[in-house]
């Protein structure tokens, strides 16, 4: 019979339960790939376990039409391969993310394994609460030292869409874009995104947000 956490740590058998795993900065991958398979986003930064508390409407609407999309663009013109968090992105040895949207192109389809992918071309972060200073600083610095060639903020409190791209190792501003404004992309040529389009749901939806 299964027992909450409250049950076993009444009995005194939390701590034991607590042994079974690494201390935060301890994790490796193969503790990381070990976990049970869950729909929680959970990334490995620095030896540490990161569980991002799950996501609101709000967020993942956002994600829905975005997807949509760059996805349809992407099919459109047999460009390659997008998908949705969760999904997990070995980025380099012991750092593993999931980030919201991902595209690999055709010509790094190796980069695509059974259990994870390898750095993709783009990675796109819609904000929330509890992953804005993640987002902006350290997963910043990490897909640019992944090689990630375009990498997405999308931030629904502002309706706002920035776009930065690899230039020399470090990610430079290609351009922010808000309402009225179409959003676009140099990985994928020809893309264009009308930022109402990705927020239009929201505004709909205002009194309920």
């Amino acid at each position: 019979m299964a027992q909450t956490i409250e049950e076993l740590q009444a009995e005194g058998k939390i701590l034991e339960i607590l042994d079974l795993f690494p201390r935060q900065g301890e994790w490796t991958e193969d503790d990381y790939f070990k976990l049970p398979e869950t729909n929680r986003i959970i990334e490995l930064s620095e030896g540490r376990l990161i569980i991002t508390p799950a996501p609101t409407t709000q967020h993942q609407i956002v994600i829905a039409n975005l997807f949509l999309i760059i996805g349809s663009y992407v099919i459109s013109n047999n460009l390659g391969i997008t998908t949705t968090s969760p999904i997990d992105v070995r980025l380099y040895s012991g750092t593993i993310r999931q980030p919201d949207i991902v595209f690999i192109s055709n010509e790094n389809k190796d980069r695509i394994h059974k259990q994870y992918m390898d750095a993709p071309d783009l990675a796109i972060e819609v904000l929330s609460e509890s992953t804005e200073e993640e987002d902006r600083a350290k997963k910043f610095h990490e897909y640019a030292k992944a090689g990630i060639t375009e990498y997405w903020i999308v931030d629904p409190e502002k309706c706002s869409v920035e776009v930065y791209i690899l230039d020399n190792g470090e990610y430079k501003l290609l351009g922010r874009w808000s309402a009225g404004e179409k959003a676009y992309s140099r990985l994928l040529s020809g893309l264009e995104v009308h930022i109402d389009s990705i927020f239009g749901t929201i505004h709909r939806l205002g009194n309920i947000f």
